[in-house]
């Protein structure tokens, strides 16, 4: 009787552990499960990002506009009907 309690308690133990520590435990499902929530906020920042490049894009393909305010800011494009001043300060 007493190998078999001893036998019992020995096995509890070792599912305890593997419960508790051992791999696919609870705190490897804590961990899995943070990771998880840390992964959707990345997504969810790249989707806005996305978001705002595909608006851009079609601004772009679609506006001549967005075209000349890039060429400005990027190239220092001066229009045919405009004066260029410079202002030192």
């Amino acid at each position: 009787m007493r190998v078999l309690l001893g036998t019992l308690g020995i096995a509890i133990l070792i599912l305890q552990y593997r419960f508790w520590a051992g791999e696919g435990s609870v705190r490897a499902l804590h961990l899995l499960k943070e990771a998880l929530d840390e992964q959707h906020q990345v997504n969810a920042d790249l989707q806005a990002r996305n978001r705002l490049l595909e608006i851009e894009v079609l601004d772009l393909k679609t506006g001549i506009e967005a075209v000349e305010e890039r060429a400005r800011s990027e190239l220092g494009m001066i229009g045919s009907d405009e004066t260029f001043v410079l202002i030192i300060d």
